[in-house]
């Protein structure tokens, strides 16, 4: 249960347990909140804590979770419930391993079928219990998109890590994992607990 009253279903995974369901929480463990930012030209230029719904559409909230910017996936003060975290790329790889590697993990951790992904939805057996959804993400790269702009809706399961911080990014057409090498996306957290399963 996170400050806010969310409650998130979990699943063990190897040594890990992780959340099952998308981070929704608009404050911080101490109460601070996080600002819901619209404005998509706000959103490119903020250097502060912020979240979004995809679209700036609240009704994606009960599926998706908010979309969330760096700062807020980063800040110490902790946007994850007590005793939870925002995963690192450690974190992430222990959780790829124990599905035999990146080039397949992907597909174990999408949910199944094509309710919420687009088809082909490559490999997704969610034989893993970890269900991504394809809540897709805000982009800032000026050069591809307009600054702000919503994008990967149904096609596209964006989450946080703390280093660097680089997205994981899982997607319809592949049951691989990948990285993007940049911090300034929109994205969904999934959240980890601070101890080991057992």
């Amino acid at each position: 249960t996170d400050v806010d009253g969310n409650v998130y279903q979990t699943v063990t995974i190897g040594t890990q347990i992780w959340m099952a369901e998308n981070l929704k929480a608009t404050h911080f463990q101490n109460g601070d909140s996080l600002k819901n930012i619209t404005d998509p030209v706000e959103w490119a230029s903020n250097d502060q804590d912020g979240y979004c719904y995809y679209n700036n559409d609240e009704a994606y909230d009960a599926v998706y979770g908010k979309i969330y910017n760096a700062y807020a996936a980063t800040d110490g003060r902790n946007i994850c419930p007590t005793g939870w975290h925002v995963p690192s790329d450690a974190d992430w790889e222990v959780l790829f391993t124990s599905l035999g590697g990146q080039q397949v993990a992907g597909g174990k951790l999408k949910e199944a079928g094509t309710e919420h992904w687009s088809s082909p939805s490559t490999g997704a057996t969610n034989e893993s219990g970890f269900n991504a959804l394809p809540g897709g993400g805000r982009w800032l790269e000026s050069d591809v998109y307009d600054y702000g702009v919503f994008g990967g809706i149904h096609e596209t399961a964006a989450f946080w890590s703390t280093d660097f911080p680089t997205p994981v990014l899982l997607k319809y057409n592949t049951d691989s994992v990948t990285h993007t090498m940049n911090n300034t996306y929109g994205s969904s957290i999934r959240c980890v607990f601070n101890g080991t399963a057992g």
